[in-house]
């Protein structure tokens, strides 16, 4: 005997649910069904999107008409799980790292130290505090991306499932654009360039750290000294191009030149001495990224504390950092890029005439690779810059840390 039609339900797809999985649709308007009876019902053909079987990893459309059993009484009340209430401390967090706001987005200047998602031992995160960021939004805003605990700056929510959706796909196709600040050990010889090094799980850390593998993703990331210390240290600029886990911290230590308080990839060497903070010195300064209602979000944000107390002591100028490598900005530059780039193209002149060379030992050469130039990067004697020869890229397993590419 045959199902009676009361027993069916259905809906129809709407615009903020346009492009998910539809077992996220699901979890969104029918949240009480266990991912265990869709897929039982997906088998047996009782889910269809437009009357076609469907599949609960289905990307579902705008306008599709969704038709399902009807869920369990039992399963419809399953009350929803509640994290703790939010504190008056949490509320003042939460909306103290508000630095841009509309009505499909909020960017947060995270602080650092504090977790984006929760985890064994972490009670306080960024999506613990969403309910506070709701403000006079329908639903619960959404993390569309994250950051390590210990790196700060620019940090997306979306407000609405739609702008989840949308976001989330600028993130996957790379058009989402991050610029990252950090302190490093030391000053690369090429002073901007690529570094491609593939990056996997590293056995026997429960994935919790990646290294270098020939086995790995491929992963890129474009660099720029903006200044140096003498030899000691550097602000650079970092693009990651390709978005893998702890990406930028294991290339830079992969160079020989690891992110100034990260001891997970640098070990001790990446502690510099005297007043310079232990803390981690990486922070996501700028991120640009479409907007779903047309036009584009571009935001910036400024240092926490203790990275700020660096760049002081250590001579540094905040206005050399105006000066980008992927500056989007058309038109005549502003003055105070032109000054910067005119006092640091001053810089490098003196300092190679007093000849700073960074010292080399032989069970630490972080320079010393081979690379091959491009051509813009000669010298007006028509010879390539830096001073190894032009030649075939090395591969990664004669060389498990490939060069850094001048670009």
């Amino acid at each position: 005997m045959s199902e009676p039609k009361t027993n069916l339900d259905g809906a129809t797809i709407a615009e903020e649910d346009d492009g998910i999985r539809l077992d996220r649709w699901f979890k969104r308007h029918r949240g009480g069904t266990p991912h265990a009876l869709l897929a039982r019902w997906a088998r047996s053909g009782q889910l269809t999107l437009d009357g076609k079987k469907a599949d609960v990893s289905d990307r579902i459309a705008t306008g599709q008409k969704l038709v399902m059993p009807t869920p369990p009484v039992e399963t419809e009340a399953r009350p929803a799980r509640k994290g703790r209430a939010l504190t008056e401390a949490d509320i003042e967090l939460a909306t103290g790292m508000v630095i841009h706001r509309d009505a499909s987005a909020i960017v947060l200047n995270k602080l650092p130290g504090l977790a984006t998602q929760g985890g064994t031992k972490t009670e306080q995160h960024v999506d613990g505090l969403l309910d506070a960021l709701k403000y006079d939004a329908p639903v619960r805003p959404k993390l569309v991306h994250r950051l390590d605990k210990d790196t700060s700056g620019a940090l997306l929510i979306a407000r609405t499932p739609r702008a989840a959706a949308y976001f989330a796909k600028s993130f996957s196709n790379r058009s989402a654009r991050k610029t990252y600040w950090a302190l490093i050990v030391g000053v690369p010889d090429i002073q901007q360039g690529e570094i491609d090094l593939p990056l996997a799980k590293q056995p026997g850390s429960g994935g919790e750290k990646m290294h270098v593998h020939d086995s790995g993703l491929a992963s890129k990331t474009r660099y720029r000294v903006i200044e140096r210390a003498g030899n000691s240290a550097a602000w650079v600029e970092l693009q990651p191009l390709t978005g893998r886990t702890h990406q930028l911290r294991v290339h830079m230590a992969a160079i020989g030149h690891p992110i100034v308080g990260d001891g997970k990839y640098g070990g001790k060497g990446a502690f510099l001495t005297g007043s310079i903070s232990r803390k981690m010195h990486l922070h996501s300064r700028r991120l640009r990224i479409d907007h779903p209602d047309g036009g584009a979000i571009d935001v910036h944000a400024e240092v926490p504390e203790h990275f700020a107390a660096s760049l002081d002591a250590l001579g540094f100028d905040p206005l050399l950092g105006e000066v980008g490598t992927d500056d989007v900005a058309k038109g005549p530059p502003p003055k105070s890029a032109l000054k910067a780039q005119a006092k640091a193209h001053s810089k490098q002149i003196r300092k190679a005439r007093r000849g700073e060379r960074r010292g080399r030992t032989a069970d630490s050469k972080p320079t010393d690779f081979v690379g091959k130039l491009k051509p813009k990067a000669k010298a007006k004697s028509g010879k390539p810059a830096h001073g190894k020869p032009a030649g075939k890229k090395p591969s990664a397993r004669k060389h498990p840390a490939h060069p850094p590419k001048a670009i």
